[in-house]
């Protein structure tokens, strides 16, 4: 049988992009032992797009083990329990800041913190409605930061709203393969 490298897949609270996510995660389930995790705002919010208890079941029937959603769930992840990579899709605003200035008061947060300490890739996959405004020092912050890297990102809605920034979902995959190999996917602005 072949080894499975561990991935761990973080959601945070853009919940609109969850069905590009799951979709993008039955891929990755075939390549990679994923690890579940939920920023706390994630697991406890119910939205338009779904029940935070349906999220969070959806993520574990798709990675067959319980989401971790806590800070003292997603501590061990690094000491103890390694992954090889990490991927937060969809990253938030929030959870792009709370990372660009080490800040650790949340699950997703504390998962990543404790990643980069093993010297191993973070992936980026946002998904903020301030990504030319408020959150563009954020994501120029983490540009430049080794051991993180960006799934390529598009304006998602100009017209409407034109400081708007989303990853590409459907390179998830392809993403996490050049970030483990040390990589940056190009072009990164789609």
């Amino acid at each position: 049988m072949e080894h499975k490298k561990r991935l761990g897949l973080a959601l945070c609270g853009s919940y609109c992009t969850y069905e590009q996510v799951f979709k993008a995660a039955e891929g990755l389930r075939e390549r990679y032992d994923l690890v579940p995790l939920m920023s706390e705002t994630a697991a406890g919010t119910d939205t338009r797009f779904g029940t935070a208890a349906e999220n969070r079941r959806r993520l574990e029937a798709l990675t067959g083990r319980p989401v971790a959603a806590s800070i003292a769930e997603a501590e061990p992840l690094g000491p103890r329990e390694p992954m090889d990579a990490l991927l937060i899709a969809p990253c938030t605003g929030c959870t792009l800041a709370k990372l660009a200035h080490g800040m650790t008061d949340s699950a997703v947060a504390m998962a990543a913190k404790a990643h980069l300490r093993n010297g191993r890739p973070l992936v980026i996959a946002f998904s903020t409605n301030d990504g030319l405004s408020g959150s563009a020092e954020n994501i120029a912050r983490l540009l430049n930061r080794k051991q993180v890297y960006f799934v390529p990102f598009r304006q998602d809605d100009p017209a409407k709203k034109p400081n708007s920034l989303q990853a590409d979902f459907s390179l998830l995959e392809e993403t996490v393969e050049a970030a483990l190999r040390g990589e940056q996917l190009q072009p990164l602005l789609r």
